[in-house]
């Protein structure tokens, strides 16, 4: 079975009756996580971005806590999971101001790992990596919260 395109989904859900579309969300909801999680975030969480934001960065630090730090083999094994599920949490909002504050606060926690990163090279490039997306990503907002987050870099660098 060959999937629709987006044109093909969108044409086909704008003229399905308001029943058909909750019968559908359901069952798309049954299949996998990251679709029910997504439509939590619309339903729940989209009208109080802050509140969400929190969450996730608990969430982070949690499982900065919960690395196994007897070997860099772990450590990288650990921080590229929670950097997975950052970015999915990410593109559940789709806000420039969101990608920013996680993706900082994921550097920041990255930064304070015991033994350091810096004696490690690929989880040294993953928190470079970061922090050229926080860059680009900062460089699309309004001013003032360019320069806010402008010194907020500045501190990790």
């Amino acid at each position: 079975m060959k999937a629709a395109t987006v044109k093909q989904l969108k044409q086909e859900l704008s003229i399905a009756s308001p029943d058909t579309l909750l019968e559908i969300c359901l069952r798309l909801s049954k299949f996998k996580k990251e679709n029910k999680e997504l439509l939590t975030y619309l339903l729940f969480e989209a009208s109080d971005e802050d509140a969400y934001i929190q969450g996730i960065k608990s969430e982070i630090k949690q499982q900065f806590q919960e690395i196994n730090t007897k070997s860099y083999f772990y450590i990288k094994k650990s921080v590229r999971k929670i950097l997975r599920n950052t970015k999915t949490h990410i593109r559940y909002s789709k806000k420039k101001e969101t990608e920013v504050e996680l993706l900082l606060y994921f550097c920041v926690e990255l930064r304070n790992v015991e033994p350091s990163i810096n004696n490690n090279l690929v989880l040294s490039n993953i928190y470079y990596r970061q922090i050229d997306i926080i860059k680009k990503a900062i460089s699309q907002l309004h001013e003032d919260l360019r320069y806010d987050y402008g010194v907020e870099i500045e501190q990790l660098l």
